[in-house]
This record gives C-alpha cells, structure tokens and sequence, in this order.
C-alpha cells in the first residue's frame, strides 16, 4: 500500500502532511493528514487520532483546532482521516442534505445499498488507517488514543468502546452521545443501517456503556451555550449511562461556548495532555 504524499509543511517544529492512498475499506481513493513532529526521528512517538464532524474533511481540524503547537511540545503525533469516502460513484444524500452521504460518514460499516460498497469508516480507522501508518516513520502504533469533535466525538468513543485495547485513551469535543435518540442518528443509522435497532445498538456511546463496554479513560468537553446540546448531542444520555454501570467520564461543562472551532482550539490542549497520560 503505497502512501501518496500530497504535501508537507513545517509546523511548530515539525511537519503537516498530507497523503493519498487507494484504500480497500472504502473502494477507492481517499486523503488524510499526519502532523509528526521532529522528535520522531530518533524516538518513534505515539499518536492521536482526530476524528472531525459532520461536513468536515481530514483539513479543517489541521487547519483550525490549533493542535500542532501542543503536540510538538510533547511529543505526539496527529493522525486526521477523512470523515466518508469520496470519488467517482460513491453514493450521496439525494437532496444533497449535510447530515448523510458525503462528509457524513458516522465512522461505521454501511450494510445497505447504496452505502455498503463504500462507506466502510469503522473498518477504515480501526483496521486499514493503522496498517497505512506502518509506512510513516517515526510512529509507535502501539501506544494510540482516539479525539473527535460532533460526529467524529461520536466516532472516537464508539470505536474506543467497541474495540477494547486499540486505544490508550478516548476524548471527545460536543459529541453525539446517543444517536439512536437524535435526529442525526437516527438518519444515518436508517441509511447506513437500516431498521435493526441491534444494529444501532452497536454504534451509540450510551447503549455500549450501558451493555457493560471496558472501562477507558474518558474525556468530554461539551459548550453550554452550544445550539446542538439539546436536540442532537444528549450527553444527558452519556452521563445517566455512566452513573448507571459505574462507567468513570471525565466530563465538563464549558460556559459560553458554542459548537465551533474556537471551542475545540480554546480546550484542545486539556485533551492532547490528557492523552499524554495516558499514552506515556
């Protein structure tokens, strides 16, 4: 698997890359991005993978959350994938809604059609991404944790739950914390999914917690004054699930602050020396 590199920039004292690769998971082309900082070239470092949210590609998070300078300071890597597939025949939402199809993918393994020839996301990050980055040097794939913002905050703390001993640790910025209980969820998980609410089971933070998941050190951030709170994130739902099993979160509540960019860049560094901890 022969990694394109489409760029690279010196950051803070390392450099953002970006590559290409034919994947297998997603049946076609896809792009992701790699900050590594210096001090990898004589000590292989560990990595955070940052999944972002709905209409996001793997650039915005590069480009906004402000994570290089922390990372290069102590010595971690940023993994940034995709948020669905793209290219030539790859299926959309046909009224071209934001919530469904391209940059949409819900980090999860599409079993109908349309979606199941491509939108393989959760076989993607969990499988295919880490055997890609075997060809990065300067990268210990055996110390990873998993962060993501909205739809990839629902991401990292699913796959972290559903895959017991892949990741060190797990954060998440406003996420989707029940999907089976939010209109975003249950759109997606209908497409993606179909009517087996088993099947949804599967893919909701909440019902792994509840369903007895392994415990994982757990960070969430979620802003008080954010529109979404509500009606589509629910960490109400995490929370009552936690406290039901006995499940240890570390979550926080930040005033005044929305769903955007400048939420994740003002808290980013908590959740980068949070996985320092744990990934030491």
């Amino acid at each position: 698997m022969a990694l394109e590199l489409l760029s690279s920039v010196r950051c803070f004292a390392g450099d953002q890359r970006r590559y290409q690769i034919a994947s297998s998971a997603l049946s076609g082309e896809t792009v992701f991005s790699v900050f590594l900082p210096d001090f990898a070239v004589a000590n292989p470092v560990p990595v955070v993978i940052y999944l972002s949210g709905l209409t996001c590609t793997d650039e915005n998070a590069v480009t906004k959350a402000g994570a290089q300078r922390v990372a290069s300071e102590l010595g971690i890597a940023l993994v940034f994938p995709d948020t669905s597939p793209r290219g030539e025949g790859v299926a959309d939402d046909p009224e071209g809604a934001y919530d469904l199809g391209l940059g949409a993918g819900f980090y999860l393994d599409a079993v109908r059609a349309p979606w199941s020839s491509h939108y393989q996301m959760e076989s993607f990050v969990v499988d295919e991404l880490p055997a890609l980055l075997g060809n990065v040097d300067g990268l210990d794939l055996d110390r990873v944790s998993i962060c993501g913002h909205s739809m990839g905050g629902h991401g990292a703390i699913s796959l972290a739950l559903k895959h017991p001993g892949k990741y060190q640790s797990a954060s998440a910025f406003s996420p989707i914390c029940a999907p089976m209980s939010c209109a975003w969820g249950k759109k997606a998980f209908s497409a993606y999914l179909g009517s087996d609410e088993s099947l949804w089971q599967q893919h909701d933070s909440s019902e792994l917690i509840r369903g007895g998941a392994p415990q994982i050190p757990l960070l969430v951030d979620q802003g008080a004054a954010d529109p979404f709170l509500e009606e589509q994130l629910r960490p109400d739902l995490l929370l009552a699930a936690c406290d039901e099993v006995g499940f240890p979160v570390i979550y926080r509540s930040q005033i005044g602050y929305d769903h955007s960019y400048f939420f994740i860049a003002s808290f980013i560094e908590d959740h980068l020396r949070f996985h320092a901890k744990h990934l030491a």
